[in-house]
């Protein structure tokens, strides 16, 4: 342990609260989304938690842990996120798409995107691309905090992919891979009660078959179990137990956590932002702004001409520091750097080849441009869509799934360093 990073963490944690606090004065969601975010890469770093794991773990190694948290994850969100919404509806509250200009709105409802072909094919794109660069949104930026190199070289093309999605997003909104499509709220059909019991069962099917994948793995000895780093392990307690000792420190900061405790742990933040600002959680689109931010300083774009920005510039125009969403991301990336700091273990991986290189550029602009062709990512179109109760949710993650599948057999054909 490196007593040096500990400090070190200590220093960041203490400039993040100054930060916070500083932001909250020119706006109160400034500071409330940079706390959020560094309490969500900070158990996701702790918990080792993530949406690619979901799909490559239990497909390589039979070990479906990752898989069950994620439907456990699944199902408190959803649940509470049931009663954030029909509380909303019993006091007039309206779904985002088809209210009335200023009429209350159900949080979260502003995922409820339409289930086209084109959502699909994003989908699917995504799948691919967070296998060759190795993480997915939330991933990727967890991955860039806790030094990933990798990480850091596929959120710029992350990027780059965003904004080159959002600069053909219109001329894609004209063609029938769009214009046939059907937004589907699932208690319209079924009601609260009958969407939870569906989306309940449909968390249960997959909990089931990963259980019965893992089983058959481990028949056919295939199955690779999880393993720990040895600092990660739990430590055997001193017989006098102390409070203020080093077993302590190792239980909260360094231990790692279960994929059980990072899915209450994510679970409760997603409900504080679909609580406190009235929409659900996002990475994506602001990945797009990252983009419009960048490119334009180097005087290669003017996005003030394009169509997909015309509702953004106010954003644009207020710059990185003044966007909340901005600030939720940057503090994934800081609450992710802190957490190995504090544990002391910190270190800047770099082991990977040129070759890995073309491969996780491939896989960020895979990433980002599938994320505008669906209208969200892993978090928002898959997490936030199905735990707010859209249909697009399910038909992304059979996408997300099968250009998963396909992503993790060309990492393995090209042996790529992930």
């Amino acid at each position: 342990m490196n007593k040096t990073q500990i400090f070190v963490g200590v220093a960041i944690l203490i400039a993040m609260a100054i930060l916070a606090a500083s932001q909250s004065t020119k706006n109160p969601k400034l500071g409330l989304f940079l706390i959020t975010g560094l309490a969500i890469g900070y158990l996701m770093q702790r918990s080792r938690f993530g949406f690619a794991g979901g799909i490559k773990k239990i497909y390589l190694t039979g070990e479906a842990s990752l898989t069950k948290a994620l439907m456990f994850l699944f199902a408190i969100s959803l649940v509470v996120a049931a009663a954030v919404h029909y509380g909303a509806f019993l006091n007039g509250g309206q779904v985002a798409y088809r209210a009335a200009a200023g009429a209350k709105i159900i949080p979260g409802t502003q995922n409820v995107d339409p289930v086209c072909i084109l959502a699909v094919i994003g989908g699917f794109l995504f799948g691919i691309g967070m296998m060759l660069g190795g993480g997915c949104a939330s991933g990727t930026l967890t991955d860039a905090g806790e030094g990933e190199g990798r990480a850091l070289i596929v959120l710029f093309f992350f990027v780059t992919g965003s904004l080159w999605g959002g600069h053909d997003m219109t001329l894609w909104q004209k063609t029938p891979l769009y214009t046939w499509n059907k937004r589907i709220y699932l208690p319209d059909v079924f009601g609260y009660m009958g969407a939870i019991i569906i989306s309940l069962l449909g968390f249960l099917a997959i909990y089931v078959f990963a259980k019965w994948y893992e089983n058959k793995r481990k028949r056919e000895n295939t199955f690779i179990p999880l393993e720990y780093e040895e600092w990660e392990k739990e430590v055997p307690e001193s017989e006098e137990y102390k409070f203020f000792s080093k077993e302590t420190y190792h239980k909260f900061f360094v231990k790692r956590w279960s994929f059980y405790t990072g899915a209450v742990l994510l679970a409760a933040m997603f409900e504080v932002i679909l609580i406190s600002t009235g929409k659900s959680w996002g990475v994506t689109t602001t990945f797009m702004d990252w983009g419009a931010w960048l490119y334009q300083a180097f005087g290669l774009v003017d996005v003030s001409k394009w169509p997909y920005f015309a509702k953004e510039m106010k954003t644009i125009h207020g710059g990185f520091m003044n966007d909340p969403a901005s600030m939720r991301n940057l503090g994934i990336i800081i609450g992710a750097l802190i957490a190995p700091l504090l544990a002391g273990h910190f270190s800047f991986k770099t082991n990977f080849k040129f070759k890995d290189i073309i491969f996780y550029a491939i896989g960020g602009i895979l990433m980002g441009y599938g994320a505008r062709l669906a209208t969200g990512c892993n978090i928002g179109a898959l997490y936030s869509g199905i735990c707010n109760f859209s249909l697009s949710g399910w038909t992304f993650m059979i996408a997300l799934v099968i250009g998963g599948i396909m992503g993790v057999k060309l990492v393995k054909k090209f042996n790529i360093a992930t």
